[in-house]
């Protein structure tokens, strides 16, 4: 179930970006991927170690990398005026391409900001939530 205390089109929208996300990934587009991402925006590919410019992409290269396709959804949504709290479980299950199974998932704890443009775009990507 989704929450959302924003009872608008927003939350409709933050689906569909999670899901345009995912799309991305899975077909492995690094540049369109770069575009769902303020320039300045922080991933943490792992726990304690943030990354931001040139590291967040490369973090961003490694993990589609892994060859295997995501599956994610969005549980949860708060929104405050143009910022939002996305809560999302995602895993990535399936043979890499070096033949080694990949089975990972986990609860992300996001932040996305809707630009001028009406846009969402990730601030904060934390795909581990609050595991250490």
């Amino acid at each position: 179930m989704t929450t959302n205390h924003d009872a608008g089109s927003a939350h409709a929208d933050l689906a569909e970006y999670v899901a345009r996300w995912v799309e991305l990934f899975n077909a492995r587009d690094r540049a369109a991927l770069d575009g769902l991402y303020e320039a300045d925006a922080v991933v943490v590919p792992r726990p304690g170690y943030p990354v931001t410019g040139a590291e967040r992409a490369a973090a961003l290269a490694d993990f589609m990398g892994l060859g295997v396709p995501m599956k994610a959804a969005l549980r949860q949504a708060y929104i405050a005026n143009d910022i939002a709290l996305l809560v999302i479980e995602w895993s990535l299950t399936g043979t890499g391409p070096d033949g080694r199974e990949i089975d990972m998932g986990g609860t992300a704890t996001d932040v996305a900001r809707r630009g001028a443009d009406g846009q969402w775009r990730y601030v904060i990507d934390n795909p581990s939530g609050v595991a250490t």
